[in-house]
């Protein structure tokens, strides 16, 4: 069978919108069934209970997945896989925890043979479908209800759309109930500490901030000329000015100030650099993250960040040249 290019990309962007459609119709069809999940997630996580995802042929990935995002958000959670659950599984379940159990259908024998075994624990039960009048609905505690008008694959066989909206519709529950309780970037550096996405969020200002020769810094009284000249030395695109009694920060001078001091008149290198400089620059402590650093940057459109100590003196320059070499982008 040829694959002519054109039929291809038609193809997959069928694929693509009717996905996309799905996605669209469970995003409209949210409503009372949802709020009432995740007030009981909030409240099984809040009373040290953990999550537990079930499902059986694509949906056991869907819940896997569902699961593994939960955990890197502090929300205790872990797969049972609905086989092994008959043969001591169901030694992970204990009274209290909150049940999610995938199935499309909501008829999947494996699944709905779990339910009586997990009422047993004192096990509250959320049927995870697409399908309302189920007898997995009809029987769970709560639900989560995704919308399928139809499945991307053209035998109707292939789970699709349904996978999708599924795992989008778990997306959204653990967004909701991360923004809830107030998670901060260190509290999810904490649970990825490995790998290239963990050194990225646990770096702070202090890590990645010019200091020494490479941070210039005069007193706000030396001409226009002696900062140019400070700048250079370090090779930098600012200079942080302070007052000469106390060193603590009164401005910044950057490549930009330079060259609209230049239209000032000839003699513009030997005036004051107090009288070009930009007051009031924005600052960074250095025990913040380097993700915060980068929000300033994109925030104030803005190309160097002085590091102040607490009592505003500078101690450092972080150059948005420098973030993408600690990949910080």
């Amino acid at each position: 069978m040829s694959l002519p290019p054109k039929t291809v990309l038609s193809r997959a962007r069928s694929c693509i919108r009717i996905e996309e459609t799905a996605l669209r119709a469970t995003a409209k069809a949210l409503g009372r069934e949802f709020v009432a999940t995740a007030r009981a997630v909030h409240a099984a996580s809040g009373a040290g209970r953990k999550l537990i995802f079930t499902g059986v042929g694509k949906n056991a990935a869907i819940a896997q997945k569902i699961a593994a995002t939960f955990n890197s958000t502090g929300v205790s959670s872990c797969f049972l896989d609905a086989t092994q659950a008959l043969h001591g599984d169901l030694g992970l379940v204990d009274d209290g925890d909150l049940a999610f159990l995938l199935s499309n259908s909501g008829q999947s024998e494996e699944i709905l043979r779990l339910v009586p075994m997990l009422r047993r624990f004192g096990v509250r039960i959320v049927a995870f479908t697409s399908t309302p009048a189920s007898d997995l609905a009809r029987n769970a505690d709560l639900k989560l209800f995704y919308q399928v008008p139809r499945e991307a694959c053209p035998l109707k066989l292939a789970p699709t759309a349904s996978t999708t909206a599924a795992l989008a519709l778990g997306d959204a529950l653990a967004m909701v109930l991360l923004e809830s309780r107030g998670l901060t970037r260190d509290d999810f550096a904490r649970y990825h500490p490995a790998g290239n996405l963990g050194r990225v969020l646990l770096l702070r200002v202090k890590d990645i901030m010019r200091t020494g020769d490479r941070l210039p810094v005069a007193v706000d009284t030396v001409t226009t000329q002696d900062a140019i000249l400070a700048m250079t030395k370090a090779k930098s695109g600012s200079i942080a000015l302070v007052t000469k009694r106390s060193g603590v920060l009164s401005g910044i001078l950057t490549d930009g100030d330079f060259r609209r001091s230049a239209l000032t008149g000839p003699d513009f290198l030997r005036q004051p650099v107090a009288r070009f400089m930009s007051r009031h620059p924005k600052v960074i402590s250095e025990e913040a993250l380097g993700v915060d650093a980068l929000r300033l940057f994109e925030a104030h459109k803005i190309d160097d960040l002085i590091v102040v100590d607490a009592r505003r003196r500078p101690v450092g320059l972080v150059d948005s040249q420098d973030l993408p070499r600690f990949k910080i982008m």
